[in-house]
Protein backbone atom coordinates (compact mmCIF):
# COMPACT_ATOMS: atom_id res chain seq x y z
CA UNK A 1 0.00 0.00 0.00
CA UNK A 2 1.37 2.98 -1.28
CA UNK A 3 1.12 6.09 0.82
CA UNK A 4 -1.24 8.01 -0.76
CA UNK A 5 -3.71 4.99 -1.04
CA UNK A 6 -2.58 4.70 3.13
CA UNK A 7 -3.87 8.64 3.29
CA UNK A 8 -6.99 7.65 1.61
CA UNK A 9 -8.05 4.87 3.49
CA UNK A 10 -6.69 6.55 6.94
CA UNK A 11 -9.58 9.67 5.77
CA UNK A 12 -11.90 7.45 5.01
CA UNK A 13 -11.57 5.77 8.19
CA UNK A 14 -11.53 8.51 10.17
CA UNK A 15 -14.71 10.40 8.90
CA UNK A 16 -17.27 6.95 9.38
CA UNK A 17 -15.60 6.89 12.95
CA UNK A 18 -16.32 10.49 13.90
CA UNK A 19 -19.48 10.03 11.88
CA UNK A 20 -21.03 7.12 13.67
CA UNK A 21 -19.46 8.75 16.85
CA UNK A 22 -21.42 11.35 16.86
CA UNK A 23 -24.61 10.84 14.32
CA UNK A 24 -27.77 10.64 15.56
CA UNK A 25 -29.70 9.78 12.34
CA UNK A 26 -29.84 6.23 11.53
CA UNK A 27 -29.62 7.07 8.19
CA UNK A 28 -26.31 8.91 8.29
CA UNK A 29 -25.20 6.49 10.42
CA UNK A 30 -25.64 3.54 7.89
CA UNK A 31 -24.21 5.97 5.52
CA UNK A 32 -20.57 5.84 7.56
CA UNK A 33 -20.81 2.14 7.68
CA UNK A 34 -20.79 2.11 3.96
CA UNK A 35 -17.96 4.35 4.32
CA UNK A 36 -16.27 2.29 6.66
CA UNK A 37 -16.75 -0.79 4.97
CA UNK A 38 -14.92 0.70 1.32
CA UNK A 39 -12.26 1.43 3.68
CA UNK A 40 -11.73 -2.24 4.52
CA UNK A 41 -11.94 -3.38 1.43
CA UNK A 42 -9.33 -0.76 0.41
CA UNK A 43 -6.85 -1.75 2.69
CA UNK A 44 -7.34 -5.47 2.54
CA UNK A 45 -7.48 -5.14 -0.99
CA UNK A 46 -4.07 -2.92 -1.57
CA UNK A 47 -2.12 -4.47 1.85
CA UNK A 48 -2.75 -8.13 0.54
CA UNK A 49 -4.25 -8.41 3.80
CA UNK A 50 -7.37 -10.84 4.85
CA UNK A 51 -10.55 -8.91 5.20
CA UNK A 52 -10.83 -10.18 9.05
CA UNK A 53 -7.69 -9.38 10.24
CA UNK A 54 -8.72 -5.76 9.08
CA UNK A 55 -11.53 -5.42 10.17
CA UNK A 56 -10.23 -6.49 14.36
CA UNK A 57 -7.74 -3.45 13.31
CA UNK A 58 -10.32 -1.08 12.81
CA UNK A 59 -12.64 -2.58 15.32
CA UNK A 60 -10.00 -1.57 17.73
CA UNK A 61 -10.61 2.23 17.72
CA UNK A 62 -13.38 4.07 19.13
CA UNK A 63 -14.57 7.60 19.62
CA UNK A 64 -13.05 10.33 17.74
CA UNK A 65 -10.46 9.38 15.00
CA UNK A 66 -7.12 10.91 16.28
CA UNK A 67 -3.22 9.81 15.56
CA UNK A 68 -1.73 6.88 17.81
CA UNK A 69 1.29 7.75 19.86
CA UNK A 70 4.68 6.31 19.74
CA UNK A 71 7.21 7.37 22.04
CA UNK A 72 11.31 5.93 21.76
CA UNK A 73 14.31 5.97 23.46
CA UNK A 74 17.70 7.70 22.12
CA UNK A 75 20.13 6.53 24.31
CA UNK A 76 23.84 6.39 24.08
CA UNK A 77 26.42 4.28 25.80
CA UNK A 78 30.37 5.06 25.63
CA UNK A 79 29.21 6.94 22.40
CA UNK A 80 27.24 3.64 21.63
CA UNK A 81 23.59 3.79 20.42
CA UNK A 82 20.94 0.91 22.55
CA UNK A 83 18.86 -1.23 19.82
CA UNK A 84 16.57 -3.80 20.44
CA UNK A 85 15.89 -6.62 17.65
CA UNK A 86 11.87 -7.65 17.69
CA UNK A 87 11.34 -10.46 17.53
CA UNK A 88 8.25 -10.35 14.99
CA UNK A 89 10.62 -8.95 11.95
CA UNK A 90 14.21 -9.89 13.40
CA UNK A 91 14.89 -6.44 12.53
CA UNK A 92 16.88 -3.20 15.25
CA UNK A 93 14.72 -0.64 16.84
CA UNK A 94 15.13 1.85 19.38
CA UNK A 95 13.07 0.68 22.13
CA UNK A 96 10.41 1.90 22.59
CA UNK A 97 6.38 1.21 21.78
CA UNK A 98 2.68 2.60 22.01
CA UNK A 99 1.52 4.88 24.82
CA UNK A 100 -0.40 3.23 27.51
CA UNK A 101 -3.67 4.92 28.79
CA UNK A 102 -3.19 7.04 32.04
CA UNK A 103 0.55 7.08 31.14
CA UNK A 104 2.09 10.21 30.20
CA UNK A 105 4.86 9.77 27.25
CA UNK A 106 7.75 10.08 28.87
CA UNK A 107 6.45 7.16 31.85
CA UNK A 108 5.50 5.08 28.70
CA UNK A 109 9.09 5.46 27.14
CA UNK A 110 10.29 4.58 30.56
CA UNK A 111 8.58 1.84 31.21
CA UNK A 112 8.76 0.30 27.29
CA UNK A 113 12.62 0.36 28.24
CA UNK A 114 12.55 -1.70 30.85
CA UNK A 115 10.14 -4.05 30.43
CA UNK A 116 12.00 -4.32 26.40
CA UNK A 117 15.73 -4.45 27.82
CA UNK A 118 16.04 -4.52 31.59
CA UNK A 119 17.37 -1.24 32.06
CA UNK A 120 15.95 1.71 34.25
CA UNK A 121 16.35 4.98 32.57
CA UNK A 122 15.51 8.71 33.18
CA UNK A 123 14.29 10.68 30.61
CA UNK A 124 16.52 13.92 30.07
CA UNK A 125 14.89 15.61 26.99
CA UNK A 126 12.33 15.04 24.63
CA UNK A 127 14.52 14.87 21.19
CA UNK A 128 11.82 15.51 18.16
CA UNK A 129 7.66 14.82 17.80
CA UNK A 130 7.38 13.32 14.09
CA UNK A 131 4.45 12.47 12.36
CA UNK A 132 4.91 9.58 10.56
CA UNK A 133 3.22 10.18 7.15
CA UNK A 134 6.22 12.69 6.19
CA UNK A 135 8.85 10.62 6.50
CA UNK A 136 10.85 7.74 5.12
CA UNK A 137 8.96 5.38 6.68
CA UNK A 138 7.23 2.23 4.78
CA UNK A 139 3.79 2.89 4.94
CA UNK A 140 1.67 1.52 7.44
CA UNK A 141 -1.99 2.08 9.32
CA UNK A 142 -2.59 3.38 11.57
CA UNK A 143 -1.50 7.32 11.56
CA UNK A 144 0.65 7.37 14.02
CA UNK A 145 3.07 10.42 15.61
CA UNK A 146 6.64 9.48 16.84
CA UNK A 147 7.89 10.84 20.14
CA UNK A 148 11.53 10.49 20.54
CA UNK A 149 13.23 11.60 24.13
CA UNK A 150 16.90 11.54 24.69
CA UNK A 151 18.01 9.31 28.19
CA UNK A 152 20.49 7.93 30.39
CA UNK A 153 20.70 4.56 31.70
CA UNK A 154 20.75 4.46 35.75
CA UNK A 155 20.41 0.67 36.64
CA UNK A 156 19.44 -2.39 35.40
CA UNK A 157 21.10 -4.93 33.31
CA UNK A 158 20.14 -6.78 30.02
CA UNK A 159 17.04 -9.00 29.92
CA UNK A 160 15.38 -9.51 26.50
CA UNK A 161 11.39 -10.82 26.77
CA UNK A 162 9.16 -12.22 24.31
CA UNK A 163 9.11 -9.53 22.30
CA UNK A 164 12.79 -8.93 21.80
CA UNK A 165 15.33 -11.22 20.72
CA UNK A 166 18.57 -9.18 21.35
CA UNK A 167 19.99 -6.19 22.77
CA UNK A 168 23.02 -4.42 21.78
CA UNK A 169 24.98 -0.61 21.63
CA UNK A 170 26.06 0.09 18.03
CA UNK A 171 28.71 2.98 16.67
CA UNK A 172 25.78 5.35 14.92
CA UNK A 173 28.25 4.83 11.85
CA UNK A 174 27.63 1.23 12.39
CA UNK A 175 23.65 0.10 12.59
CA UNK A 176 22.34 -2.87 11.93
CA UNK A 177 19.17 -3.53 9.67
CA UNK A 178 16.64 -1.20 10.99
CA UNK A 179 12.94 -2.18 11.39
CA UNK A 180 11.98 0.89 9.57
CA UNK A 181 8.34 1.00 10.20
CA UNK A 182 9.65 1.91 13.70
CA UNK A 183 12.73 3.67 13.34
CA UNK A 184 14.71 5.10 9.92
CA UNK A 185 18.50 5.74 9.94
CA UNK A 186 17.87 9.19 8.53
CA UNK A 187 16.01 9.57 11.87
CA UNK A 188 18.79 8.25 13.79
CA UNK A 189 21.42 10.38 12.27
CA UNK A 190 18.92 13.50 12.73
CA UNK A 191 18.52 12.50 16.37
CA UNK A 192 21.80 11.84 17.36
CA UNK A 193 22.75 15.78 16.29
CA UNK A 194 20.13 16.56 18.44
CA UNK A 195 21.80 14.79 21.33
CA UNK A 196 24.90 16.81 20.90
CA UNK A 197 23.04 20.27 21.02
CA UNK A 198 21.23 20.74 24.20
CA UNK A 199 17.87 22.54 24.24
CA UNK A 200 17.33 21.63 20.26
CA UNK A 201 13.34 19.91 19.77
CA UNK A 202 12.40 19.64 16.20
CA UNK A 203 8.31 18.63 14.91
CA UNK A 204 6.69 17.42 12.02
Amino acid sequence: MDNHILKWVTELHAISQNGMTYSKNEFDIERYHQVENIAKEMAAYFSDKDINIVENFFSLEKGYATPKLDVRAFILKEKKLLLVKERSDHLWTLPGGWVDVNESPSESVTREVLEETGFNIRITRLLALWDKLKHDHPPQWPHTYKIFFLGEIISGCEKANLEISEIDFFPIDELPNLSTHRVTRSQINRLHELSLNSGITVFD
